[in-house]
This record gives C-alpha cells, sequence and structure tokens, in this order.
C-alpha cells in the first residue's frame, strides 16, 4: 500500500511539473519551457559556443478581432496558430506561448541573420492563411523578432531582452514585419524610449501645443474653418515632427492622452473664433479601433462647450482599414451627435472607393500629392477632376490639400473644386495667431464693404 501511494504522489509530482511548464490553452510550452531548452542548448554548446536563435512573434491586430468575435473565437484562433507553427518549425526546434498572441521558438539549427529572416518569412506566410471560426474566416498578419546567441546575449535574460526589442521595432514599421536584433537597433530603440520619455513629460506639462491651418472658400478665399495641427518644440530635442511623435504615442499606447489634451485645447481656441468656423481635428488608428473614442470625443466637447456641430473629424483609410466593423460604427456614433467626418489622403489608399460606398462621410481631401502637380501633370489634373465629380455624384463636399501656388488655385476652382488650405492661404499658426489672423482678415473685409 505504501509503495502504491508513492507512485501515486510521484505521479502527481510529475504531473504537476508538466502542468507548469505548459500553456494551457495550446498545450504548447510556455516561458519555463522555453528557458530551460535555451540553457540546455547554450550548455551542450559551452565548450564550443556555435550560434542558435531565438524568436518571438506576436499576432498584428489580434485585439480588435477578440473583442469583434468574444473571447472563445480568440482562443480558437492562438490554437489554429499554435498548431501551425508547430507543423512548420523545423526539426530541434522548440514552440512556446507566453500569454495574449505571443508565441516564441528556440531554433538550435538557425545560425545567423539570414537565415532567421528566411524562417520568418515563411512562418509569416504560414500565418496568413486565413483562419476558420465555423462561420467565418479571419485573416490576420504577424509581426517577428529574433535574437541569435550569443551575439544578442549569452544568458537566457538578454537573449529574451534582445528578441523582444527586435520585435518591438518590427511593430513599429508596420504589419508584418521580421526584424533580427543588432546594436544598431538597440541604440534605435533606445533613443525611441528617450523620445517617449520626454513626450509623456510634455503632455504632462502641457507643452505640445496646437497650431491651426485656414480652411478656405476657393471662389473666394474665405476662411471657412481651421485644421488642428499638433506641434512640439523640447529644450533638448529642438522640433519634433508630428510625423515622429504622433505614431510613436500610438505605438506605445498613449495616443488617447495626446489627442485628448490636443483636442480639449483646439475646442478652448474655436470657442474665441466666428460660430460659423469650423475645427477640423485628426483622429489616429489607435482611436478608430477604441468603441469608447465616441463617447470620450463628445465629452471633452461637453465640457469645453463647443457645439458638436463646428467639429469635424479626418480619418485615413490606412487607419479606417486596420478594423473596418469597429471604425464604421465609431464614425456612425459621431455623425449621429452632429460631428462631421472627412476622409484624409485620399487617393492615396488601397480601396478608396469601396470605403466611399461603405461608409458615411460628409467630406473628401484630396491629397497634396496630386495637387502640388496639377498644373503640369495631365494626370494628376484628370484624377482630380474625377476625384471632384464623383464626390459631386455622392453630395460629398471635397478639400484640396497643399495649395502653395495662385496657379494650383485656380486650376482647383477650373475643376470644379471649391475648398482648399495650403501655405499660399496660410501656415499653421498658435492660437493667439489666429485671432490675429482673424481680426485682420475680419478688419479688411469691413474695409471692402465701406469702399463699395
Amino acid at each position: 500500500m505504501k509503495s502504491a501511494n508513492h507512485a501515486t504522489q510521484e505521479v502527481s509530482h510529475t504531473d504537476l511539473h508538466a502542468m507548469a511548464y505548459t500553456d494551457p490553452l495550446t498545450g504548447l510550452g510556455n516561458m519555463y519551457r522555453l528557458r530551460d531548452r535555451v540553457r540546455q542548448i547554450a550548455h551542450e554548446r559551452a565548450e564550443d559556443p556555435a550560434p542558435f536563435t531565438i524568436g518571438i512573434a506576436n499576432l498584428d491586430g489580434f485585439k480588435p478581432i477578440n473583442d469583434l468575435f468574444g473571447p472563445r473565437a480568440g482562443d480558437e484562433i492562438l490554437c489554429q496558430v499554435a498548431h501551425r507553427l508547430k507543423a512548420c518549425v523545423p526539426d530541434g526546434a522548440t514552440v512556446t506561448r507566453h500569454g495574449g498572441d505571443e508565441f516564441a521558438f528556440a531554433l538550435p539549427l538557425v545560425f545567423e541573420r539570414k537565415g532567421a529572416e528566411k524562417l520568418g518569412q515563411m512562418l509569416r506566410e504560414v500565418l496568413s492563411a486565413p483562419f476558420d471560426l465555423g462561420d467565418r474566416n479571419v485573416r490576420l498578419s504577424a509581426s517577428f523578432g529574433f535574437a541569435i546567441y550569443p551575439f544578442a546575449g549569452e544568458d537566457f535574460a538578454d537573449l529574451l531582452e534582445s528578441a523582444d526589442t527586435a520585435l518591438y521595432r518590427s511593430k513599429r514599421r508596420g504589419r508584418g514585419q521580421i526584424t533580427v536584433y543588432s546594436q544598431e537597433i538597440a541604440e534605435e530603440m533606445k533613443r525611441a524610449t528617450h523620445l517617449e520619455q520626454a513626450l509623456r513629460n510634455a503632455i504632462i506639462a502641457q507643452e505640445v501645443d496646437v497650431h491651426f491651418q485656414p480652411i478656405v472658400d476657393l471662389c473666394d478665399g474665405a476662411v471657412i474653418g481651421f485644421e488642428a495641427l499638433a506641434r512640439w518644440s523640447d529644450a533638448d530635442l529642438g522640433y519634433v515632427s508630428p510625423a515622429v511623435f504622433v505614431p510613436l504615442a500610438e505605438e506605445r499606447g498613449f495616443i488617447d492622452t495626446l489627442s485628448d489634451t490636443l483636442l480639449r485645447r483646439a475646442a478652448e481656441a474655436a470657442l474665441s473664433w466666428p460660430k460659423e468656423l469650423f475645427l477640423s481635428f485628426n483622429l489616429s488608428s489607435a482611436q478608430l479601433m477604441d468603441p469608447k473614442t465616441a463617447f470620450n470625443t463628445l465629452a471633452i466637447l461637453n465640457r469645453v462647450g463647443l457645439d458638436p456641430r463646428r467639429l469635424e473629424l479626418e480619418i485615413t483609410e490606412t487607419a479606417v482599414m486596420t478594423d473596418a466593423d469597429t471604425a464604421q460604427k465609431v464614425v456612425a456614433e459621431l455623425r449621429a451627435s452632429g460631428v462631421r467626418v472627412s476622409l484624409d489622403d485620399f487617393g492615396t489608399g488601397q480601396s478608396s472607393l469601396g470605403r466611399l460606398r461603405d461608409f458615411s462621410f460628409d467630406k473628401v481631401k484630396i491629397d497634396r500629392a496630386f495637387v502640388s502637380q496639377i498644373t503640369d501633370d495631365r494626370a494628376s489634373e484628370h484624377i482630380v477632376k474625377a476625384v471632384v465629380a464623383m464626390c459631386e455624384g455622392l453630395d460629398l463636399a471635397v478639400v484640396a490639400e497643399g495649395i502653395e501656388e495662385y496657379s494650383q488655385s485656380l486650376k482647383l476652382k477650373a475643376l470644379g473644386c471649391h475648398m482648399g488650405q495650403g501655405y499660399f492661404y496660410g501656415r499653421p499658426a498658435d492660437a493667439a495667431a489666429t485671432l490675429r489672423f482673424l481680426a485682420e482678415r475680419s478688419a479688411g473685409t469691413h474695409k471692402q464693404a465701406i469702399a463699395r
């Protein structure tokens, strides 16, 4: 009897050990399993430290899918990912899941960067095939980060951190990217982290400013609204382009804080303008994927006291494509409250015509790439002419961006475009300078009226 109990205890200890090293959802190993495998490979090669690789894969856009279809569908996708990865990694490789939508690999037979990149490309293809959820198929992409022993670290913690750094760089570059860790990448990420901290501090200290660029009626040059644009000058870093710090805030997960601060300041400034002028403000792709965006936006307008009918939100097609269903709900809620919505950078996306059909927009903004060449490139002229005619048929207003010369303005008017913005009509200026600009315009109009 004693021996039977002893055997039961041994089985129990074995089971507990197995459970501690196994991901309960997918049956793959977990981080402890990966750690032990990496240490084992390193120990086996202690006398002749031949390289090997560890990698991390992260699904792009998994959270919106999980939120949209529910956790059961999310779990099913994760199990299918695990099955595909296990089936196609090289012999001797270990596949693990570290929670959420993150998977990792120990790859004893991948010795250098090209091999890691080639494997990453193969795994990316495997994971790009549709996932079957019974009543629907879902497509996802995956980003990868690889680290090679011993160059990226000699112990497990350092290797994992290097792979994570490489993965983070992949995520910064977009969807479906593959990065192998190097010292240059580490330095790049270090600079990004320094920039992030400086930006967080600047938001708290209200040092990120809002500037306003006039949007005009092309027929008479009258100002009809302003687009709010983020501007940041740091004491140490100098002027930092919004093309750098806005995506950074989005990647690091504090775009909401930045955007809410800027919208509040922009709305407060708009209260001082004539009531017929509208405020145009850009929404990020992260905000379009957040079901709370409409509520948050309207709450800010309510606190400030700005009529929602004076706000126009600009969204890009790229942002819409990230999660079209959630974006559609956000747009519908905003428009139901009186906020107008514009499709920005029109003509540069992949399926703009489909977006115009599927979404309810109020306005389309023609990208500056076409406007800049409208006077000397027939193709650009015909594209603008076609867009204006199409929008007229769809009852959509049209704004041309990036007007820098009088000749461009004349051509746009001749093609039937009624609104525009650009340096020719005014550069972005802070709130005080914008008020002076309006006062000068008003005084000029008054003088003309007296002269008549």
